[in-house]
């Protein structure tokens, strides 16, 4: 699977162990930035990234900040994404099972490195489950 990773400074040292991790899962890692811990502005590195995903030249994406939201927001903004901010294995599995996201949004000062990468394991491997939840998200890519 081809995935997309971006982050801020804020989320810089969790892209880079995500971006390695998934490389040794075996994927192909395109990363949109940011470089360094040095301050950055996250829509800079998350748009990029995100058009990725909404025009297929990535399959999902992982975008990292000190608390995801932002990082969400932003790729939110483009049409086809769907970004969901996950805390917990529960929610990330959830993002997939119930709301088919196609990019994962995580908080580096909110989830411990070890927690992180299993939410990153969890939300990759659960299928969507299509059913009575794909009429949502055929909504959702309607607006």
């Amino acid at each position: 699977m081809t995935i997309a990773v971006a982050s801020d400074h804020a989320g810089f040292r969790y892209k880079e162990m995500i971006r390695d991790f998934l490389v040794s899962k075996g994927h192909t890692v395109r990363d949109f930035g940011t470089d360094s811990e040095e301050p950055a502005d996250y829509p800079d590195f998350i748009r990029p990234a995100a058009l990725a995903v909404a025009q297929g030249e990535c399959e999902r994406g992982v975008v990292v900040g000190g608390s995801g939201n932002g990082e969400a927001m932003a790729a939110n903004r483009v049409p086809g994404v769907r970004c969901a901010v996950a805390w917990s294995e529960e929610s990330a599995r959830l993002a997939r099972a119930h709301n088919d996201a196609n990019m994962l949004s995580l908080g580096q000062r909110l989830v411990t490195s070890d927690l992180a990468l299993k939410i990153v394991e969890v939300w990759l491997s659960t299928p969507f489950e299509g059913g009575r939840h794909l009429r949502r998200i055929r909504k959702l890519d309607s607006m």
